[in-house]
């Protein structure tokens, strides 16, 4: 959306209000102002927001988070206009930190959503372009883990969201057949938390073939230049998942727990499993059309709808496309 803004109004200064981890990534974007925001301080971090944001007065303040604490976040921005969702779906009071709406759409994908804003601007057209400069110890990250051409899996295996993750010995299972079936290397990567460290270790010890465990052990700049390099990626609804969007390396997502059609990597959701509907009827006893769009299906067990078969499957219709289906198309006009 930026990249869109950008090119209809290339005079124009934008400024991001950001969390710390996520800037650590986004800050790469060039030509954009980062206020960088500790989401844990709480009142206090609202207060040195506000402080820094006082002689600051914008055109237009995009809202583009529904949760109360962006809220919390846009009321300390002074603009003319506060641009936000339409009345349905600002949930969580959005509404009330607004004074202008984007037209109302239903049942769309996050990303489409997100282009409500620029419309709303009067901007027609859509740039596609998720890339960011790398920096040289990044691509030097990726370059050694994956040194020449041979095909790599990429196993991104946690969500910040436990229910929605697979079982390590399902993961196993795949690399096992990513290795003996395709001749692939297998690598595992994700953040430092006790959590990801465990799901590693457990696929690492389930596993029959090497796998190479970089869990916790880059940057987010190294991870998405490891990504970049990688054949595939198979994760669960997690940040990763879009991060191969950016650098046009196809997600084999696994969605049981939430809708891929909502939140699903953009330009893959040809080869994500998609458990959603059994999950709906099995869980919420209705089918997919009758949830509320927004519903999380977090429920134990629900990812256990997803077989080894089905993500085995989506492989090999992936390295069976070939070259040319295999890389995404990461911009277009």
């Amino acid at each position: 959306m930026i990249r869109t803004l950008q090119r209809a109004y290339p005079e124009a200064r934008l400024t991001w209000i950001i969390g710390r981890l996520e800037a650590r990534l986004m800050s790469l974007l060039p030509d954009v102002e980062f206020i960088t925001v500790d989401k844990r301080a709480g009142l206090r971090g609202l207060r040195a927001l506000r402080a820094q944001l006082a002689d600051r007065h914008f055109d237009v303040l995009l809202h583009m988070q529904l949760a109360l604490r962006a809220s919390l976040v846009a009321s300390c921005v002074r603009a003319q206009v506060k641009l936000g969702f339409d009345r349905p779906r600002a949930r969580e009071l959005q509404w009330l930190f607004t004074d202008a709406r984007i037209a109302p759409r239903s049942r769309e994908h996050v990303l489409d959503s997100f282009f409500g804003f620029t419309a709303a601007l009067g901007i027609e057209g859509r740039v596609l372009d998720w890339s960011l400069p790398l920096p040289d110890d990044a691509r030097a990250y990726a370059a050694q883990l994956i040194p020449d051409a041979a095909p790599t899996l990429l196993v991104s295996p946690c969500s910040s969201h436990a229910l929605r993750n697979w079982q390590a010995a399902r993961y196993a299972a795949v690399a096992d057949h990513a290795a003996t079936r395709h001749g692939m290397r297998v690598i595992l990567c994700g953040g430092p938390s006790a959590l990801e460290r465990d799901m590693g270790a457990d696929i690492v010890a389930a596993a029959h073939v090497p796998i190479v465990n970089q869990i916790g052990r880059d940057t987010l700049p190294q991870m998405l230049a490891l990504i970049g390099a990688a054949t595939a990626l198979v994760s669960p609804d997690s940040g990763p998942a879009h991060m191969a969007t950016m650098v046009g390396t196809p997600v084999i997502g696994l969605y049981a727990a939430t809708n891929p059609a909502r939140s699903g990597p953009y330009l893959s959701r040809q080869w994500c499993v998609d458990a959603y509907a059994e999950a709906a009827q099995r869980f919420r006893g209705k089918p997919v059309g009758a949830l509320p769009w927004t519903e999380k299906i977090e429920e134990p067990g629900v990812m256990d709808l997803i077989s080894v078969e089905a993500v085995c499957e989506r492989l090999d219709a992936l390295l069976a496309a070939g070259k040319t289906g295999q890389r995404l198309l990461a911009s277009a006009p």
